[in-house]
């Protein structure tokens, strides 16, 4: 089963935004407007580098390309790994119109009457269904954001419930969907384990029965994106993400990098692709996961539908025997990849915190 949480959680009233926006009233709600040191700062990351450099991978170069092309590509994704922890990949392999027809269901769900929506909740502590995600006080900032989460592998984190039969199309195309995005996290992790110099299968064999779920973000337009955040800053504690950003989109997702916030610039057919706190442990800290958050834009607004890919929560995780020597000792400790997925649902996004649970430190009470 999925993790839960189980204290009672009061998390007072959380508007729908999309609602608000639909009101037309200029005054943002107080729990959506964010601390002076925590807003955007809009202007300031105008003119910020963009994702022109953020690795771009060419996944048909790794699957059939010649020796030389190999080589290159696999340098580059250790690089990005590295470096940025995100990257983006083209010639993927999925067929464009899933991409497309994805997208579709998506938008139809979100513009579906809220009373329609509200039919499949997300039960505050919870990670499935409507709402959001991750707010565990009534006097927690929000997010301007409306989420639609749903588990998808192993069958058993699934709930039934939350599957909406509106759009019709909604559940056969998520099916397909996320197969496909398997799949590719599949030949992702392969050449991830050989750009580290181990074998090509390390993480299959290791993950078990590999969790997927599924999220979609609504982030609409907002009066005042200087004074909000579509999504708080975070890493994930997957072991990749795979992020979809919507055809024609603004820009919203922003990595942090040198204690600057730079923008991702979607590059046309590509999914972005990130490192999560799982491969951080693993790689005891060659490959880092990133913090990352989403910024709202004035007039327009985004949408994005993001896969996350983890082990099994049956699996003990811990830094790879190869990743450890005399320069570099291990850094985190082992633990239940299962009680890592409940502490990390379990609390609000800030940034890397979470991560905290796994470090090896003085002040680790673990």
């Amino acid at each position: 089963m999925a993790p839960v949480v189980e204290f009672p959680i009061n998390v007072g009233r959380i508007d729908d935004v999309q609602e608000l926006k639909k009101s037309r009233k200029t005054k943002i709600p107080n729990r959506f407007v964010r601390d002076k040191a925590e807003r955007p700062m809009l202007a300031a990351t105008t003119h910020l580098p963009s994702s022109n450099s953020i690795p771009v991978i060419d996944l048909s170069k790794l699957m059939k390309g010649n020796k030389e092309e190999f080589h290159y590509e696999i340098l580059k994704l250790s690089t990005s790994c590295e470096e940025w922890g995100f990257f983006q990949v083209i010639n993927h392999g999925i067929d464009l119109d899933l991409l497309e027809k994805i997208e579709k269901v998506a938008m139809e769900f979100f513009m579906l009457p809220v009373e329609e929506k509200q039919k499949y909740p997300m039960a505050p502590g919870t990670v499935q269904g409507y709402g959001q995600a991750f707010v565990f006080s009534e006097d927690q900032k929000l997010d301007w954001c409306n989420m639609f989460a749903l588990g998808l592998v192993p069958h058993s984190i699934r709930n039934p419930k939350l599957w909406p039969t509106n759009p019709p199309t909604f559940s056969g195309t998520v099916e397909s969907y996320s197969k496909e995005i398997r799949k590719l996290c599949k030949d992702l992790l392969r050449f991830i384990a050989l750009s580290l110099g181990v074998g090509g299968n390390v993480f299959e064999e290791m993950f078990g029965v590999s969790v997927q779920a599924m999220r979609m973000n609504y982030y609409p337009a907002c009066p005042r994106p200087d004074l909000v955040l579509g999504l708080s800053p975070h890493s994930d504690g997957s072991a990749l993400t795979v992020l979809q950003q919507g055809k024609g989109n603004t820009v919203g997702l922003q990595i942090l990098k040198n204690n600057t916030w730079v923008p991702i610039q979607p590059v046309r057919n590509a999914l972005v692709i990130n490192i999560g706190d799982t491969i951080e442990v693993l790689t005891n800290g060659r490959y880092k996961s990133s913090e990352h958050r989403a910024v709202t834009h004035k007039e327009k607004d985004r949408l994005s539908i993001v896969t996350f890919y983890a082990p099994s929560y049956d699996i003990e995780i811990g830094p790879m025997a190869e990743m450890v020597d005399e320069n570099n000792p291990t850094k985190y400790r082992r633990y239940n990849h299962g009680e890592y997925s409940k502490h990390y649902v379990t609390n609000k996004l800030q940034g890397k915190k979470t991560l905290d649970f796994a470090k090896i430190s003085p002040t680790n009470s673990f």
